[in-house]
């Protein structure tokens, strides 16, 4: 089955029960929730499984250091109760701002704290008692009161090597983002065949290049700085075109930073045109091995959201 992804709530817009019922019609087969400083990751999915029974409903992701174990492991058996087979749950480390300066949390060793709570979550929400030492943290005892029907699939935010082995080897998937149509070869690589790749993709629907690029360089500014995703871009082979952005920032020179981001950039991971040649660009994703394109329209202009999602639409 070919799958056509959206992310919910979106940009800027309380969640619209009427349009989230239309997307089947629309040709989504996927809604997708996102968890920073908005909507939190579940609420929007659980509103979604009523209205549009149709869609698989995926949180994209939600972090494993902002909830305990045994909290993550009850409210992804509620969803994936209230929406049997149709609920994947997504998984990350997320970043030490959302996770310390945001949650008060603790952001220590990524990697195993993500591999760990996906050990716990394959295990509580097959329904065991959970007692076991890992190497983040312990459990005692824990066991879901109602184990759900049918336990979710589980996929894992995924950026390098490392994270991306660990998908394809005990997860079911992988998610990534910030990645353009000939970088999806070589996140392809590190996985298996038969793995689910699955990347939330931004959108602008707008022939004013200028505009967008100008919109596109201020996202690029506030993502690809933080560490993880200039790792990530080191290793899609991006050091050099980014490192005057990356020496202005750490300056403070944040309009300097700005103005170092390449047209060519902007053009490479963000989607952009009219509605027709953006369903051709993500079609190019899918080509060279994304499974599921999850795409995040960003308003340019004075569209309303409501049409440029009905523009997007494979129907």
């Amino acid at each position: 089955m070919e799958r056509w992804g959206i992310t919910i709530p979106y940009a800027g817009q309380v969640l619209d029960r009427e349009l989230v019922a239309e997307l089947p019609k629309l040709g989504y087969t996927d809604a997708w929730s996102a968890e920073v400083n908005g909507s939190d990751g579940f609420t929007p999915l659980a509103l979604a499984a009523g209205w549009a029974p149709e869609l698989r409903l995926g949180t994209a992701i939600v972090p494993v250091s902002t909830r305990g174990p045994g909290l993550l492991a009850m409210t992804a058996a509620t969803l994936a109760d209230l929406a049997p087979d149709r609920f994947v749950l997504g998984i990350g480390a997320s970043s030490p701002v959302i996770v310390e300066h945001w949650n008060a949390g603790e952001f220590v060793k990524p990697f195993a704290r993500t591999r760990d709570t996906l050990r716990f979550l394959r295990a509580a929400l097959a329904g065991e008692k959970v007692t076991a030492t890992y190497e983040t943290f312990d459990i005692k005892g824990f066991k879901l009161e109602r184990t759900p029907r049918i336990p979710p699939r589980i996929v894992l935010a995924a950026l390098r090597p490392r994270m991306l082995r660990l998908a394809a080897a005990e997860a079911d998937g992988a998610i990534t983002n910030w990645l353009s149509p000939e970088d999806v070869r070589k996140v392809r690589a590190e996985l298996n065949d038969d793995t689910e790749l699955i990347a939330r993709l931004f959108v602008v629907v707008s022939e004013d290049a200028d505009k967008v690029r100008a919109l596109g360089k201020r996202m690029i500014a506030a993502y690809l700085t933080v560490p993880v995703y200039a790792a990530f871009h080191d290793w899609l082979g991006r050091a050099e075109m980014l490192r005057p952005m990356h020496e202005a920032w750490a300056a403070n020179d944040r309009q300097a930073a700005l103005k170092a981001i390449p047209d060519e950039l902007v053009d490479q991971l963000i989607v952009h045109g009219d509605a027709a040649t953006c369903r051709a660009r993500i079609t190019e994703y899918v080509a060279n091995g994304l499974t599921t394109p999850v795409l995040a329209p960003i308003p340019a202009d004075e569209t309303p959201i409501a049409q440029i999602v009905r523009d997007l639409g494979t129907a």
